[in-house]
């Protein structure tokens, strides 16, 4: 393995491993703040939990606009279906 190989694995290595320790820490360091605050103060922590909720809320209500766009997709196909068998009898008929 050459020095220029080496240099480069030993850099990538040491990359990754600094970013899974700062997503780790930062998740740790997250949790402590959210636990330790009171509920009347630390507003950085109410907020930033209120944040995620808000976006689960909005991933929730992601979902049921889905749900009912899938809804109303089908009925559509449904009523297509009957216009399409309503013109097949009239030309037939």
């Amino acid at each position: 393995m050459s020095t220029t190989s080496k240099v480069v694995l030993g850099v990538s290595v040491v990359l990754t491993l600094s970013t899974v320790a700062a997503v780790h820490l930062n998740q740790s360091w997250d949790r402590q703040v959210t636990r330790s605050v009171p509920s009347r103060a630390g507003l950085n922590a109410n907020s930033k939990a209120r944040r995620l909720h808000e976006g689960v809320v909005r991933d929730l209500e992601r979902l049921e606009r889905k749900k009912e766009n899938l809804r109303l997709l089908e009925e559509q196909r449904t009523l297509t279906a009957q216009l399409e068998a309503e013109r097949q009898r009239r030309q037939t008929g």
